[in-house]
């Protein structure tokens, strides 16, 4: 499903693009799926297990910027990561045995879209080992005009920063303004609906608020070794062992040594990563509301 040129890439500079990964049929079931969600939001007021919402949502003008864990709540989510060609791609960058973490839609809607700070999600979930990545799957067109994820080259092989505020509480951003980021060098994961990105964990990435009129959704999952163990436990091996994809079960937990620093004490605001970085001190990306006019022009 890709060469050795593109794996060299991907351990080379931490991210990878593969296009027409997810087929047209399959990307309608799930803008069809997320169609069915926004219209449930509609009748609630506060985020839930399901729903995290943006400001200003309402039921006349609902606005969401997350579907968690989407695999559990639709089959089309766990149809797709668990399809040959993923499956294909995720060996060769993997190895032969890995497991689903979890997975979420971030919903970037025109004009108000929310960034994400910069950060590593190494920091979210340190494990005995780093061969785990995330699968961003575009199922809009994706550019820097309506907020693509911006990944940082290379960063992958680098330290483990600090995403902590100022009262040393995780807040799951780091501070933009420390040296030896290189947030200038920073490139745009783009590409057209259907194509999908691979990303180290450790690799810098973020994303500013989509300002255009274009919606850009971005469905994620988290994807480890199977003999990635996470250093915050396995509080039920039963679940941990049915979320393999590939390969079979393991008590034995690979270890390399990798800068971890563990997100403790917990974050001050507790639920998505949005939530975790409204404690954050230090902002890099600006958010605004855009009005429908000026979006237009």
């Amino acid at each position: 499903m890709i060469t050795q040129g593109q794996v060299s890439q991907y351990q080379d500079e931490g991210w990878l693009v593969v296009p027409d990964l997810l087929n047209d049929i399959m990307r309608q079931r799930m803008k069809d799926a997320l169609a069915q969600w926004v219209e449930q939001s509609r009748k609630v007021s506060d985020h839930t297990d399901v729903f995290d919402l943006e400001r200003g949502h309402t039921a006349a003008d609902p606005r969401l910027r997350r579907i968690k864990q989407p695999h559990k709540n639709h089959p089309v989510f766990e149809e797709f990561i668990r399809s040959k060609a993923v499956l294909e791609v995720l060996e060769a960058l993997l190895g032969p045995a890995f497991r689903l973490q979890n997975s979420k839609l971030n919903l970037k809607s025109p004009r108000f879209g929310s960034p994400v700070e910069w950060h590593q999600d190494w920091a979210f979930y340190p494990a005995t080992n780093d061969d785990i990545l995330a699968v961003g799957v575009m199922l809009d067109d994706t550019s820097l005009e309506n907020g693509a994820m911006l990944v940082v080259p290379g960063s992958h092989t680098g330290p483990t920063y600090d995403h902590h505020d100022a009262d040393g509480r995780f807040c799951g951003a780091l501070d933009p303004s420390q040296p030896g980021l290189h947030l200038d060098r920073a490139v745009p994961i783009v590409g057209k609906a259907g194509s999908v990105s691979f990303h180290h964990v450790r690799a810098i990435h973020g994303s500013a608020q989509n300002r255009s009129t274009m919606s850009r959704n971005f469905l994620l999952y988290e994807v480890c070794a199977a003999d990635a163990f996470p250093l915050m436990g396995v509080p039920d091996l039963g679940d941990f062992n049915s979320r393999l994809l590939q390969g079979e079960p393991t008590i034995v937990p690979r270890f390399r040594d990798t800068p971890v620093r563990m997100p403790l004490p917990p974050a001050l605001n507790q639920g998505s990563i949005y939530e975790n970085q409204s404690a954050s001190g230090k902002r890099f990306f600006e958010q605004v509301e855009v009005p429908q006019q000026a979006a237009s022009t």
